[in-house]
């Protein structure tokens, strides 16, 4: 019986939830970061933008540190992408990073729970999709 409660608590320490230390998450992601940026238009024809954070996205994974790397609730590990593409005047070889950064992506998703980082900033970004 105490072998399994000893058990038991490593396994929820090896996975302990996400808080607002930033110990697990990659260098340049904070918490705060917006995963995903939405308009919504509500029933007064106001347009709100919802937007969903790291924090929250972590919440929702039910991701934590396991053995110093983020992992989601499953226990895989959880990567972002910064997506490209989003404002500004496309460059000439743009089709080409856009299969650049799907290719990437399919490569990621099978090893890695990927988090895409929606183009909040337009001064990273260079050209609409």
């Amino acid at each position: 019986m105490s072998l399994l409660f000893f058990v038991n608590a490593a396994l929820i320490c090896s996975l302990s939830p996400i808080d607002t230390a930033d110990s697990c998450l990659p260098p340049g992601i904070k918490h705060t970061d917006v995963v995903t940026a939405q308009a919504v238009k509500l029933w007064s024809d106001r347009i709100e933008v919802k937007t969903i954070t790291v924090a929250q996205k972590l919440k929702e994974l039910r991701a934590g540190c396991r053995k110093g790397k983020l992992a989601d609730g499953k226990g895989r590990e959880i990567r972002f992408y910064q997506l490209v593409g989003c404002s500004g005047n496309p460059p000439k070889d743009y089709q080409e990073i856009l299969e650049r950064q799907a290719k990437e992506l399919a490569s990621l998703r099978k090893r890695y729970h990927v988090i895409e980082m929606t183009c909040t900033g337009g001064e990273r970004y260079f050209f609409t999709t």
